[in-house]
């Protein structure tokens, strides 16, 4: 073989090698769900930002947690950043049963929490336990703040309602979203009005009003608050169609304070994926860990392929 014939073999070689290493061209395309809260922009922002830097092409759809999780099941969702066990966990777990859903084994974020909470007016004038709620309904007009209708966290409550746990049969659950949640509780706060609200934690509220988390609640959110775990739900046969985004999505861990400073910007309607993009640009060190192993989507060097694109 001639020096013309030895560079050719080579080029071809390589290039058969690249395209043996790009992903399936369904996979371009990559469908992400948000249920609204600010968290989950966050992270599936982040993802975004990430996922453009590789060459795919992401998207997210805005739906509730019940549609969000009947979308993974009929494949019309591929990825979900925000199963916030174990508040979502009876939601989810008979799509999880079915083999309908498939949940990454490790949580992409550790010590959240996720319960009610009050003002620190009220729980410095005694209410700081879910028993006490009951105590001042006067004071509280008998309502009970939550977010989006079909939202777990508001179900959970419905159901304390209902079964009159802890006296709260004659309250009502006021759903909203989580911004007009907010806007009451920020209402609230400035007249020094009372009212108990969702909250959770990583969550910018938590850093914008003074804040208690009530007591008592561990059988109905979970223990330390609802101290929760959020898990990533992908369809089921996506780990094996799209490996690529699926490893990226398995690296995917982040903290509290990294949401939170992304939430930040996104509460003062900056895009998610603005607030990412800025934060990645200025913490381009969390990208080793989430590009180990990954590349672009034609094969190339994913790591390089993402700092490029944040600069």
């Amino acid at each position: 073989m001639n020096l013309k014939q030895l560079v050719l073999a080579t080029v071809l070689g390589c290039s058969a090698n690249l395209v043996l290493a790009q992903e399936n061209a369904s996979c371009q395309v990559v469908r992400f769900a948000d249920v609204g809260w600010t968290d989950i922009a966050a992270t599936t922002g982040m993802a975004t930002v990430v996922l453009q830097g590789l060459g795919y092409k992401p998207s997210t759809t805005i739906a509730s947690v019940p549609i969000t999780f009947a979308g993974i099941k009929t494949r019309q969702i591929d990825a979900f950043l925000g199963y916030w066990n174990p508040s979502m966990t009876p939601m989810i777990e008979p799509f999880v049963k079915a083999g309908q859903i498939r949940v990454l084994e490790t949580p992409n974020l550790v010590g959240a929490k996720y319960t009610l909470a009050v003002p620190d007016y009220e729980a410095a004038a005694g209410l700081k336990s879910f028993a006490d709620i009951s105590k001042f309904k006067d004071k509280l007009d008998g309502k009970i703040y939550g977010i989006e209708p079909g939202n777990d966290g508001n179900a959970l409550v419905l159901e304390m309602i209902k079964k009159n746990q802890f006296g709260l049969g004659g309250f009502k659950l006021i759903e909203s979203s989580e911004a007009g949640m907010l806007a009451e509780v920020e209402r609230a706060v400035r007249q020094k009005k009372w009212l108990v609200f969702l909250g959770w934690d990583p969550h910018p509220m938590n850093v914008k009003f003074k804040m208690t988390y009530l007591s008592g609640g561990d059988d109905v959110f979970g223990p330390n608050f609802g101290e929760a775990k959020v898990y990533t739900a992908t369809a089921v046969g996506y780990a094996e169609r799209c490996p690529n985004v699926n490893r990226l999505l398995v690296n995917l861990h982040y903290t509290t304070d990294m949401e939170n400073r992304v939430m930040g910007p996104i509460m003062n309607k900056v895009k998610p994926e603005v607030a990412a993009h800025d934060f990645l640009k200025k913490n381009p060190a969390v990208l080793k860990a989430w590009l180990a192993g990954v590349t672009t989507f034609d094969g190339k060097d994913g790591l390089a392929a993402v700092n490029k694109s944040l600069h």
